[in-house]
């Protein structure tokens, strides 16, 4: 790997975090009644996701459909198979409950969108345009209908948002 494709790499990967940093101090303002300033990080946080998104298919990485989808069910197995287990064995090595329930519910989770990812493999000509709702508090993804309850964390149906 060059010199610059590994700068990209590393652009890549401070875009998104800084993206995803801004969002939760977004919400955090939102949550002290900090509207403005929520709404600067928010912006900001698009401006960093238009960078990452910028690097990212300078170096080659973005490809067809079929090879991102791929790369996706690759991405989401590996994170249920290999990195959130042994996180949550870190976790309750070092009795952190609040760190093992976040892993516990975001491993449950990735094996889902592994799954969504690979009926959209398996004919992305028909996979349908549908409307999915999002658990706020686990990540949980479910396509067509709201849950009356979460399967992963519990939540009731007032935890989904619409994508």
């Amino acid at each position: 790997m060059s010199k610059t494709e590994k700068d990209l790499m590393d652009a890549f990967a401070g875009e998104s975090q800084a993206n995803r940093k801004y969002l939760a101090y977004s919400q955090r303002a939102e949550d002290e009644f900090l509207h403005g300033v929520a709404k600067l990080f928010r912006a900001i946080a698009e401006a960093e996701t238009i960078h990452a998104i910028k690097h990212l298919r300078t170096a080659g990485l973005v490809k067809s459909t079929k090879e991102n989808l791929e790369d996706a069910i690759a991405g989401e197995t590996h994170e249920f198979k290999n990195m959130y287990p042994e996180m949550i064995s870190h976790a309750k090595e070092e009795a952190n409950k609040s760190a093992e329930i976040s892993f516990e519910y975001a491993n449950k989770v990735e094996a889902y969108h592994a799954q969504l990812y690979k009926k959209a493999l398996a004919d992305p000509d028909k996979y349908p345009v549908q409307d999915y709702y999002i658990c706020k508090i686990c990540g949980y993804t479910a396509s067509k209908d709201v849950p009356d309850v979460c399967p992963v964390c519990g939540a009731n149906t007032k935890a989904f948002f619409k994508v």
